[in-house]
């Protein structure tokens, strides 16, 4: 396995793409979480789902904050 490959094995998101994507709906940061395998968007209140190391970035799959798994 190339070293470099390593984060994104760990993380389920190459950690340059975490650094260029934002929330499609507010523009604003988003964080990973790792226990759900989403990117979060504390603003929006959204989390995106990530499947097979792609993240969905459609506001129409995210997962609410406010509701449960």
């Amino acid at each position: 396995m190339d070293p470099s490959e390593a984060p994104a094995r760990r993380t389920g998101i190459d950690p340059k793409l975490l650094e260029i994507l934002v929330c499609p709906v507010t523009h604003g940061p988003l964080d990973y979480d790792a226990a759900r395998n989403e990117l979060v968007s504390k603003k929006a209140g959204l989390a995106y789902p990530i499947r097979d190391g792609i993240p969905i970035m459609l506001p129409g799959e995210a997962r609410r904050l406010d509701d449960s798994p």
